[in-house]
C-alpha cells in the first residue's frame, strides 16, 4: 500500500470548512446566474414539480388566450363589413326611393337609377366575400362557423362560444349571397314601377334591419370575448407569479450570501495557513 499522508487535527478541519465554503459559493452563483433557487428536482423536488405543473398550464392557457383574440378578430372584420353593408343598403334605399318619385314617363332615368342600383348592390357581394379574416368568414354565401375555447382542457366542450356564420332576413333571403333583389326592367316601366320598387324597399328594410341584428350579435359576442381573454390573461400571470414565487431567488440575498462566503473563503484560507504554519514550527525543533 502507497503511504498515506496524515493531516493535522486542525489542518483537516480547516480544509474541510473551506471546501463546504466553495461548494456553497458555487450553489449561490448559479442561483445567482439563473436567477432560481431552485433548479432542478435534486435542489427541492416538490417545489421543483409544482413550479413547472403551474408554467405548463399557463403555457397551454396562452395559447388559449391567442386563439380567443383570433376569434375577436374574425368577429371584428365580420362586424365592420355589416357596417359598410349597412351603410350601402341605406344608398341603395335612396336610390330606389329616388326612382320612385321620378314622373310616370322619365322611364329614362328610372333605368339609370336601378343601374345604380344594381352596382350597389354587387357592392354587397364583394364586401361580404372580402369580409375574412385567416380564412374565417362569418357573413359569405356558406358562412363558416368560429368556435372559440375557453378552457385548456380537451374534454372541456361545454367551455367555448360557437358563432354560426349567417345573415339571413326575416324572409329566409342570405343578405351576404343576394344583398336585396336587383332592380329589374320594370323600373323603366312607365306603370306598375311604383309596386315594384316598394318591394324592392320592403326588401331593403328587411336586410337592414337583419344586418344590424346580426351586427349587434357579432358586437356582444366580442364583447364577451375580450372579457373572457383579460381574465385568460391574468390567470397566466398569476400562475407564472405563483411558479416564480416557488423557484425564483431573492437576488438581493444571494448577492450578500456571495459577498459573506467570498469573506468566509478569504478567512478559511488564512486559518489553513495558520495551522499549517504551525506544523512547520514543530518540524524547526528537529
Amino acid at each position: 500500500m502507497a503511504d498515506q499522508i496524515t493531516l493535522s487535527s486542525s489542518t483537516r478541519t480547516n480544509l474541510l470548512s473551506l471546501q463546504r465554503t466553495t461548494s456553497l459559493i458555487g450553489t449561490t452563483q448559479e442561483r445567482l446566474s439563473s436567477g432560481k433557487a431552485v433548479n432542478s428536482a435534486i435542489d427541492d423536488a416538490l417545489s421543483f414539480f409544482k413550479a413547472r405543473n403551474l408554467n405548463s398550464r399557463a403555457s397551454d392557457l396562452a395559447t388559449v388566450k391567442d386563439g380567443i383574440s383570433e376569434g375577436i378578430q374574425v368577429l371584428t372584420a365580420a362586424t365592420d363589413a355589416l357596417e359598410n353593408v349597412e351603410d350601402v343598403l341605406k344608398q341603395m334605399k335612396a336610390v330606389a326611393a329616388s326612382a320612385k318619385s321620378t314622373a310616370s314617363a322619365d322611364s329614362a332615368t328610372r333605368q339609370k337609377l336601378a343601374s345604380q342600383f344594381n352596382e350597389l348592390r354587387s357592392q354587397i357581394d364583394h364586401l361580404t366575400e372580402d369580409a375574412s379574416y385567416n380564412g374565417v368568414n362569418l357573413i359569405k354565401s356558406g358562412a363558416d362557423t368560429l368556435t372559440v375555447k375557453f378552457s385548456e382542457s380537451p374534454s372541456a366542450s361545454e367551455r367555448q362560444l360557437k358563432v354560426e356564420g349567417d345573415v339571413t332576413d326575416a324572409s329566409g333571403m342570405n343578405v351576404a349571397s343576394q344583398g336585396t333583389t336587383t332592380a329589374s326592367g320594370d323600373w323603366a316601366a312607365t306603370s306598375g314601377y311604383s309596386t315594384t320598387i316598394d318591394n324592392t324597399i320592403n326588401s331593403i328594410d328587411s336586410a337592414l334591419t337583419t344586418v344590424r341584428d346580426t351586427a349587434q350579435t357579432f358586437g356582444t359576442n366580442a364583447s364577451m370575448l375580450e372579457i373572457r381573454r383579460d381574465f385568460t390573461e391574468n390567470l397566466v400571470n398569476t400562475l407564472e407569479n405563483g411558479a416564480s414565487d416557488l423557484v425564483n431567488a431573492d437576488v438581493n440575498k444571494e448577492s450578500a450570501n456571495m459577498l459573506s462566503l467570498q469573506t468566509r473563503q478569504q478567512l478559511g484560507t488564512i486559518s489553513l495557513s495558520i495551522a499549517q504554519q504551525s506544523e512547520q514550527a514543530v518540524l524547526r525543533l528537529f
